[in-house]
């Protein structure tokens, strides 16, 4: 990759990935994406090539290990309001996790896979931000 992966850019590319249909542990757009092949599918448009894990437990009592992956994407760990291009785990019930891409701060790309497929729109309110990560602009 040329350059550091902004966050406007990755918000780009997330956007472009709506309606993308849902498929569990789904890492190519052309056939399926869930919601850690969203993240790999909007890095790669960007030039950021990166094979994510595709057999993974998002349920569980404990956070999955992002923090690794999102090093190895040159996002780093964010605190306060949440910006276009954050990548934020939520919990959507006990022991579920699952990762989103900020548009906005409000809105949010993810592969959903009760209308299966990739969406663009708010996170519910009763799913808890569990992580949140940001595009190190440090990085080149």
């Amino acid at each position: 990759m040329t350059g550091a992966l902004t966050g406007a850019a990755l918000a780009e590319a997330a956007r472009a990935l709506v309606g993308v249909p849902f498929r569990l542990h789904g890492r190519d757009p052309a056939l399926g994406l869930d919601c850690i092949g969203v993240l790999e599918a909007a890095c790669s448009a960007r030039g950021l090539t990166v094979r994510l894990p595709g057999g993974y437990a998002l349920r569980g009592r404990r956070l999955p290990p992002v923090a690794g992956i999102a090093a190895r994407l040159g996002l780093r760990e964010a605190a306060g309001p949440i910006e276009a291009g954050d990548v934020v785990m939520v919990r959507p019930g006990p022991c579920q996790h699952h990762l989103a891409i900020a548009t906005a701060p409000d809105r949010f790309v993810h592969a959903h896979a009760g209308l299966r497929r990739v969406v663009e729109g708010p996170i519910p309110a009763d799913w808890p931000v569990a992580g949140h990560w940001r595009a190190d602009s440090s990085r080149t």
